[in-house]
């Protein structure tokens, strides 16, 4: 998730729980106020009806035409009961139907002289009252409709001023995030511009104090620290390659020289040959070192050009069996290749030769008999190779770091290395979008596949 949404989404989220707190509380004090006037009109009515039987002179008789035509002033749907001391039944509002009471109630206005009972219905309040010497129980029960539909209505009000603001806070906290994260990203864009060839950019600061500004300030003075670094080093391995190369062909020169001559042991001839291979070997890596230093993923496309396969493992081939005439190639195209396949991919072609270079020179040194079986199978997706030799495999637990620099497996003790071959064969590969894995087939066979995309 992006910082724009994720700044968004928790103003919303925090603006949504707080304007929901803000909006229960209203709910809340409403219903409050509610009960309370209900209450109220209760008293009043109680007030009334006690004032009623104060003055009343024949109570019984008078209370009918009384209560019918104040049944309205008050309460809707207004019941009213009666009681005189001894708890019995001295005037009801309710006709032509049995009345009921809850005799606890009436017991436990003794103790509390008031009850006011919200959570029945209808809504009740009872009290005792002493008048004229004489105590009475007075229950008065209504439905508080009118209250009640003014509660729903702001229930149903305030759900929907929560769910619209919610969503405009949604609207606007992304629409003004990204207003104001719209420069970052612009530094994020011009950040991204930014290769091992480009390290000269400088990205375009703006005339403020602001936090982007100040990063992109401290951006472009890494920039130019990382810049000096990596020209430093490139520098230093392309002028030490290219210094290096001259002695080394010097050496190799002279020690051909020496072999061709037959005065030599059988002991000085084999370390002078030894020796031979060593510098072929040094001279390999300087090679593909040099080459190295000349490109990068970010420009290497730009050289591209057609580049058969093929033609390019048999230099490989005719390259290494300089060093190791030993070394035979088993050649095959699978059958799983189309019959107008015509075995080629885009790249650079010197650096191909160094990844087979390589490969073959795995399959002379560490097989058992140097004989390398190259099988190519092309479809309409890829093209891949495999090299397979005989020979002590890899373990499983050194298989993941085969790959990886000065790395060198438990089959190439007594055998000289430098453990970069293999790091240089994947580097290479990945300029060219291309794979290598290794696995073994059975338990003497060592494979080795590349695949490049069409």
């Amino acid at each position: 998730m992006s910082l724009k949404r994720k700044i968004a989404l928790t103003l919303s989220v925090s603006f949504s729980l707080l304007f929901g707190i803000v909006l229960i509380i209203i709910y809340i004090s409403f219903n409050d106020f509610r009960r309370e006037e209900f209450k109220d009109r209760f008293i009043r009515r109680l007030g009334f009806t006690t004032n009623f039987i104060s003055k009343s002179k024949n109570f019984e008789n008078e209370a009918p035409i009384f209560f019918n035509e104040n049944s309205d002033n008050f309460l809707l749907n207004e019941t009213i009961l009666i009681f005189n001391g001894q708890k019995e039944l001295i005037y009801s509002t309710i006709k032509d139907q049995k009345v009921t009471w809850n005799k606890e109630l009436l017991n436990e206005l003794d103790k509390k002289k008031d009850i006011y009972n919200e959570k029945s219905v209808p809504e009740v309040y009872a009290a005792l009252k002493n008048i004229n010497g004489e105590n009475y129980y007075i229950l008065t029960s209504a439905y508080d409709t009118n209250g009640k539909s003014k509660l729903e209505y702001l229930k149903y009000l305030l759900i929907s001023a929560f769910i619209t603001c919610t969503l405009l806070i949604g609207f606007f906290s992304y629409y003004f995030m990204g207003k104001f994260l719209r420069p970052l990203e612009d530094l994020n864009k011009e950040i991204s511009e930014v290769t091992a060839h480009k390290l000269t950019t400088q990205i375009q600061v703006e005339q403020s104090n602001d936090e982007i500004s100040i990063l992109a300030q401290s951006f472009n003075t890494m920039i130019a620290r990382l810049n000096d670094v990596f020209q430093s080093q490139k520098d230093f391995t392309a002028s030490a390659s290219h210094e290096i190369r001259t002695p080394i062909t010097r050496m190799a020169f002279q020690l051909e020289n020496l072999i061709k001559l037959e005065q030599h042991s059988p002991e000085t001839l084999s370390a002078l040959k030894q020796m031979l291979q060593d510098v072929y070997q040094l001279s390999d890596l300087t090679n593909s070192l040099l080459l190295l230093t000349k490109f990068d993923k970010e420009n290497i496309q730009s050289i591209y050009e057609e580049v058969r396969i093929d033609e390019v493992i048999f230099e490989s081939f005719d390259r290494v069996k300089k060093s190791y005439p030993n070394l035979k190639m088993d050649f095959g195209i699978s059958e799983e290749t189309q019959e107008n396949a015509f075995l080629t991919i885009n790249g650079v072609q010197s650096l191909l030769d160094i990844v087979f270079i390589n490969l073959l020179k795995n399959a002379a040194v560490y097989s058992d008999n140097a004989d390398a079986k190259i099988l190519i199978t092309e479809t309409d997706k890829n093209l891949s190779v495999d090299i397979i030799s005989e020979g002590k495999t890899i373990s499983e637990k050194e298989q993941p770091k085969l790959f990886e620099a000065f790395m060198r497996g438990n089959n190439s003790q007594n055998i000289s290395g430098s453990g970069l071959g293999l790091r240089i064969v994947k580097r290479i590969l990945e300029y060219h979008g291309a794979e290598i894995s290794y696995s073994s087939p059975s338990g003497n066979l060592n494979k080795f596949s590349t695949t490049f995309n069409k």
